[in-house]
């Protein structure tokens, strides 16, 4: 990825970084039958609230009037956003509910962008906001990130020497692709140079949740700020078919937010607000309850697909073992093994997995050498076959 200069030229190059996520180069996806696919961040049937949901479904149709069958606020319901606000720790008046994740990044986009604007983003980044960048017709500064995410000190070089981004994008806990976390010192940098430079932030947080080792980073230095839009779902820990998330906004943008949403399709709906709200107002316990299931099922899967690619390809793969998120980062430690031919013979043993190819990157990453395995919604049992079929992938290069 290189920093987009010409107006003409932005649009067709970030489209092509833009491949939604799960999908690769078409020409690995003629699978075997009994495929395993790695590829998306997909939380796991299992642990999602399915009983609860459908009660408080039930519930909610019952109540006189229908309520939840009506328009609402574009701010979104003020049950749903007292929740949230109070597991934020900020004012119920910063919260606006969004259609997911992605929605959040779109109106953050929308309000704080000028055509053309430039946009530091992370090196490796999430391929979807780049897509979310032709909204405004973004130029793109990379910023590497490392084993302690966003490379702040990098990020400062840039703007000594000139740079002035209008925003900086980050993936701060569980990186996408990369699974590292940004050290809460490393935020308050971060909001620092946001406050001095003039910048705001988009703090995309997706995975914040499904922390299931070492202890959690702070959102204080995010929430103190009016230079920080702060973007989570509900995506990977209730599901995605919710599409159902939130943004924690300055204070000062508030009103532009709200005013463009409503410009947009007025609000999320009523009645999936209303079942969510109901679930986790009713039973106060039910959200760390879900989480608690899904931390320990991942730490599990987690840990066995980092063992399991040791056992089958020893010495082939740098692997670091994740302390939350969905995805497994491994390094190929061989140069002279080719990814892309590796991906190819991995697809023919049977296994699918999402290249770091796949994710843009410019210079200072080494983002073609690694593998991003998803291994939310797969058995431990699975997963150790995908390592043995890895495994019998690297040794064809041999």
């Amino acid at each position: 990825m290189t920093l987009l200069s010409s107006p003409r030229a932005r649009p067709a190059l970030i489209e092509a970084f833009t491949a939604p996520s799960g999908f690769g180069d078409q020409t690995l996806r003629d699978r075997r039958p009994d495929a395993i696919e790695l590829l998306g961040g997909i939380p796991d049937p299992s642990v999602l609230p399915t009983a609860e949901l459908a009660e408080a479904t039930a519930r909610v149709l019952a109540q006189p009037g229908a309520p939840a069958l009506q328009y609402s606020r574009t701010e979104g319901i003020p049950a749903l956003r007292e929740w949230i606000a109070a597991r934020e720790g900020v004012a119920v008046e910063r919260v606006l509910i969004t259609n997911g994740g992605f929605h959040g990044l779109a109106i953050a986009v929308q309000a704080v962008l000028e055509r053309g604007d430039l946009v530091a983003v992370d090196n490796p980044v999430f391929p979807l906001f780049l897509r979310g960048l032709q909204l405004a017709d973004a130029r793109v500064l990379p910023i590497p990130v490392g084993a302690e995410g966003l490379d702040v000190d990098a990020l400062a070089a840039q703007l000594r020497a000139g740079a002035r981004p209008a925003a900086v994008y980050t993936v701060p806990e569980f990186h996408n692709p990369s699974q590292s976390s940004l050290p809460t010192a490393r935020r308050r940098q971060l909001v620092d140079l946001a406050e001095r430079y003039g910048f705001v932030v988009f703090a995309d947080d997706p995975y914040r949740e499904l922390r299931f080792a070492g202890e959690p980073e702070s959102l204080t230095p995010f929430h103190e700020s009016d230079h920080v839009i702060h973007v989570n779902t509900f995506t990977k820990t209730l599901g995605p078919g919710l599409r159902l998330g939130w943004v924690v906004l300055p204070e000062r943008l508030i009103p532009d937010a709200v005013a463009l949403r409503s410009r947009q399709d007025s609000h999320s709906s009523t009645f999936v607000q209303a079942v969510v709200a109901e679930s986790l107002t009713s039973d106060a316990r039910l959200f760390d309850r879900v989480l608690g299931r899904a931390r320990s099922l991942y730490k599990t899967r987690a840990g066995a697909l980092a063992e399991a690619l040791g056992a089958e390809a020893p010495g082939e793969f740098e692997v670091t073992v994740p302390e939350g998120g969905l995805f497994l980062w491994p390094r190929l430690r061989d140069d002279r093994i080719d990814p892309d031919r590796l991906a190819a013979d991995a697809s023919a043993e049977g296994v699918e997995y999402q290249r770091g190819s796949f994710f843009p990157s410019g210079p200072g990453t080494d983002a073609d050498r690694h593998l991003r395995l998803a291994y939310g919604d797969t058995s431990e049992e699975r997963l150790r076959e995908a390592a043995a079929r890895l495994g019998r992938a690297v040794a064809r290069q041999r």
